[in-house]
């Protein structure tokens, strides 16, 4: 740009980026574009066609979908995830949000540093290994923590995942997994917070409390809202953990705990990828209603 049209441009407008630097931009989402249409897109589409379509790739209508809701192990899985996800998204919320405000609250910074490396530290032992490791944990004859599980009236591991228990056991998996990343993010998004603002609330005789209820809680709402839809995205999909378990287990878990377990059945045992996709489609669609309810409630789009 001349000075000459540096001069004419109008006061507050932006300078219009050469055409070269928009190409390079546009450049940069080409790989997550066409990552996200293979791997994503086209198997999304390709699950439609098999859910309304037997299997001579004959239109069924909702066939598949009447024969996932009268199988008799629908209706249980279901209530295992939503059971699973209810106290998993509850306690993500309650305990990764009180934890991020007080860890932002930790003025010395070595000591900060140190407790977001700690809460970071279990989620680079994700998925089996994960668990894997608990299964000593829960394990009332090597666990290291064998003293609190006798004291709760559990001598052996069957009875510790005992079919009912485990609900919040997986939602004790996942957060300690998860819960440290998340902590960090919120921690960073409270680092947005202009320290002006809660100067003035503290001048005002605001405590802690006070702060954190009406300044920095009000300010994380979206950052909450974004937490609960990836959340709720990877919970629904809960199979490792029974499938684990079952294994470990000799079947005192079920193999078809969750939809995903039910699904993998349909498809790698009775041959009925068509009613799999059906299970898989189902997901995606409560996924998306309960992300809508997140993404309104919390005004994730919404501008400031």
């Amino acid at each position: 740009m001349t000075i000459l049209q540096e001069v004419a441009r109008p006061a507050g407008a932006r300078p219009r980026p050469a055409a070269g630097h928009r190409g390079m931009r546009y450049l940069f989402v080409v790989p997550y574009t066409v990552l996200a249409a293979v791997f994503g897109v086209f198997p999304a589409l390709y699950a439609v066609v098999l859910a309304f379509t037997d299997g001579a790739g004959r239109f069924a209508g909702v066939d598949n979908f009447a024969k996932v809701f009268g199988d008799f192990r629908f209706l249980p899985a279901v209530g295992h995830v939503a059971t699973f996800l209810l106290i998993w998204l509850v306690a993500l919320v309650v305990l990764v949000t009180f934890l991020a405000i007080v860890v932002h609250a930790v003025r010395v910074r070595w000591l900060s540093r140190t407790l977001r490396l700690v809460f970071y530290l279990p989620g680079a032992v994700a998925g089996a290994s994960s668990v894997l490791l608990w299964l000593f944990v829960l394990d009332p004859t090597a666990s290291p923590v064998a003293g609190l599980l006798r004291a709760a009236g559990f001598t052996s591991f069957n009875q510790v995942i005992a079919p009912g228990n485990l609900p919040p056991i997986f939602a004790v998996i996942a957060f300690w997994t998860g819960a440290g990343g998340w902590i960090v993010i919120m921690y960073g998004a409270l680092n947005t917070i202009g320290p002006d603002m809660i100067e003035a609330a503290r001048l005002d005789g605001a405590s802690a409390l006070q702060i954190a209820l009406r300044i920095q809680l009000p300010l994380l709402r979206k950052w909450i809202s974004y937490m609960g839809i990836m959340s709720l995205a990877a919970g629904s999909q809960l199979f490792v953990e029974p499938q684990l378990l079952s294994q470990a287990s000799n079947a005192v878990v079920p193999n078809d705990y969750s939809l995903n377990q039910l699904a993998y059945l349909y498809a790698f045992q009775q041959n009925d990828f068509n009613a799999a996709a059906a299970v898989s489609l189902l997901l995606l669609i409560i996924a998306l209603a309960l992300s809508a309810v997140f993404v309104t409630r919390g005004g994730l789009f919404e501008r400031d």
